[in-house]
């Protein structure tokens, strides 16, 4: 379907000073996404009542935001991995709902995490896999479709896995109820890829201009969102802010870790070990904060470990981007001479 004549929204949009501000402005906020994450947290930490009108119950529009850009970006071309290469994205989709879990459940016992912050560690752990995942593997000079592959079908499959994991690592010690879980995953995720694919099928014109600036809008939901948490305990993160923090790290680096083993025991080549190692090791921390804020209200500080994991992840992801990037660039001039 195409826009009427007389009504072109490619030409405003590509003629828009608005517009072209936007694009401009999400190019740096992408690029320096890091480096805002942690101011906006650090504020919110230090001037917590400046920013308690970005509220709780915020959240799960602010992640669905996110979810409808992913649904606008979606291509049947994205798909098409799952059957080029089954080897590849199956073993991505099992390590990610395998290792992060596993990984959570050690850690939490390990340090003998309190009930709450157990609770989020183990949130985290039992996620689909990250939409930064794919800007990381883009600037690691990985195989981004196969990142974008094992992001895709991960969040699809979410609805069902998640609260599964969930329900089995936690059960004994906290009630989880897996449908009313299930159907807030939906709501969240799903439908908001679905109608960010109708708009791309339908208005595809226009989807395609809109998508320019989408990383703008992802970008500001995903700080709000980290700003409310914040902002709400950041009188408690003086008590557990260190112990968090440690434990945060390691989940992330021993997920990268794990990855990267796994992607080099079943041989597969450097691009796209190094994007099975990012897909591992970066989680959709975003959902992670909404089902902690959603379903376990009796458990506050249960969102704390996914916002303070989602600053980390964009950092250790852009280092470790850095990195892959130098070892890819390597590889390339050494097989030139």
């Amino acid at each position: 379907m195409s826009w009427p004549k007389w009504f072109k929204w490619s030409k405003w949009l590509k003629w828009s000073k608005w517009i072209k501000f936007l694009r401009t402005s999400a190019v740096f906020v992408t690029k320096y996404l890091a480096f805002i994450i942690i101011i906006a947290a650090v504020s919110a930490w230090l001037w917590p009542k400046s920013f308690s009108v970005i509220r709780a119950d915020f959240i799960p529009f602010l992640l669905g935001l996110v979810m409808f850009g992913m649904g606008v970006s979606l291509r049947m071309s994205d798909f098409k991995e799952l059957f080029l290469r089954p080897k590849a994205v199956i073993l991505g989709v099992l390590a990610q709902f395998s290792v992060m879990p596993l990984l959570a459940f050690g850690l939490v016992h390990i340090f003998s995490l309190p009930l709450e912050l157990a609770l989020g560690v183990i949130l985290i752990g039992a996620s689909p896999s990250g939409t930064a995942s794919n800007v990381i593997t883009y600037l690691a000079k990985g195989d981004v479709s196969l990142s974008v592959s094992i992001t895709t079908l991960t969040t699809l499959l979410a609805p069902i896995i998640t609260p599964f994991l969930i329900f089995l690592l936690t059960s004994q010690s906290i009630q989880v109820d897996m449908l009313a879980m299930f159907i807030s995953i939906l709501e969240v995720i799903l439908l908001p890829i679905a109608l960010g694919a109708l708009l791309h099928r339908f208005f595809p014109r226009f989807s395609h201009d809109f998508a320019s600036i989408l990383p703008l809008l992802s970008a500001i939901a995903i700080t709000a969102i980290i700003v409310s948490i914040v902002a709400a305990h950041a009188s408690k993160l003086f008590d557990f802010g260190a112990l968090i923090l440690c434990v945060v790290i390691l989940h992330n680096l021993l997920g990268y870790a794990f990855g990267y083993l796994i992607a080099r025991l079943f041989a597969l080549p450097l691009s796209q070990a190094s994007a099975f190692c990012i897909e591992v090791g970066m989680q959709n921390s975003g959902l992670a904060t909404t089902l902690a804020v959603s379903h376990f209200a009796l458990y506050p500080l249960a969102a704390i470990p996914a916002v303070i994991f989602s600053i980390w992840h964009n950092i250790s992801g852009s280092l470790l981007a850095n990195y892959f990037s130098h070892k890819v660039q390597k590889t390339q001039n050494s097989q030139k001479t």
